[in-house]
């Protein structure tokens, strides 16, 4: 009885995602285009054409990206990164990234999220400069001789890598990023994705089920925000009360 609405639900749900990234990726290219329409000159555009090719997205969606960011097409409206620094309950900093070409639309839909779960606003860099470092992140499939992998990416300007699944994360900081993935790529490990942004200095421990629902569904609202395109935050969560989170959510949902 209740496996089609389920179904159709969960569908409406990934058709939904799937479009929201693809969305994503063509705003990613136009940004990296305004320097460089050429991927071989600029590195920005590689990665992001690379990325948007791996989730699927089409040529001709990639094609309109670059018009549009080098201002061949006229008719498109500025695409433009905005940062919003808040502190969610429990003290949690957060950082939201979004890619828009209405600042007027998307400013208060993201002041609204804040707002709706008892977050509040932090002055521009009180959150990222003290609760974040900014930095690199590059991911490769973790190699069958992991010993010459240690050697090379020792003779390099990495801070720090680590085994995440099958794949390896390899961090850098900003101004070591673009040669860091060089070498990588220099020394034949094929480069999954790779990408730059903030990461926690120190995080804050929630243990609270209120204070973790909270953020869950502050997390949920802005995922399903068309202009939203990365998260960062400091929330410590453990596993277990996580899961309960997860839980009690798709519960209250599926009653609804």
């Amino acid at each position: 009885m209740w496996r089609w609405p389920t179904v159709a639900a969960t569908k409406e749900k990934w058709d939904k995602a799937k479009a929201k990234i693809y969305n994503m990726h063509s705003k990613l290219i136009t940004i990296a285009a305004e320097k460089w329409a050429d991927p071989s000159i600029n590195g920005s555009l590689h990665d992001a054409i690379y990325s948007a090719k791996r989730d699927g997205v089409s040529s001709d969606v990639i094609d309109r990206a670059i018009r549009r960011g080098s201002g061949l097409d006229k008719d498109s409206s500025k695409v433009e990164e905005v940062y919003y620094e808040w502190y969610a309950p429990g003290g949690v900093a957060i950082i939201v990234k979004a890619l828009t070409d209405n600042r007027n639309r998307t400013a208060p839909n993201i002041r609204h999220i804040f707002s709706g779960y008892g977050g509040s606003l932090g002055e521009t860099g009180s959150v990222s400069n003290f609760a974040f470092d900014y930095g690199g992140e590059i991911h490769i499939v973790t190699p069958d001789d992991i010993d010459a992998f240690e050697m090379m990416i020792l003779d390099t300007d990495a801070t720090d890598y680590s085994r995440v699944g099958g794949e390896i994360v390899v961090l850098t900081t900003w101004e070591e990023y673009t040669r860091v993935k060089k070498s990588i790529e220099i020394a034949g490990y094929p480069i999954l994705s790779a990408t730059h942004g903030y990461r926690a200095k120190n995080y804050t421990e929630i243990t609270g089920m209120d204070k973790a629902l909270q953020i869950y569904k502050m997390l949920e609202e802005f995922e399903a925000d068309e202009d939203v395109e990365t998260v960062w935050n400091t929330a410590d969560i453990s596993d277990t009360l996580w899961q309960e989170v997860i839980e009690f959510a798709e519960k209250r949902k599926f009653r609804t």
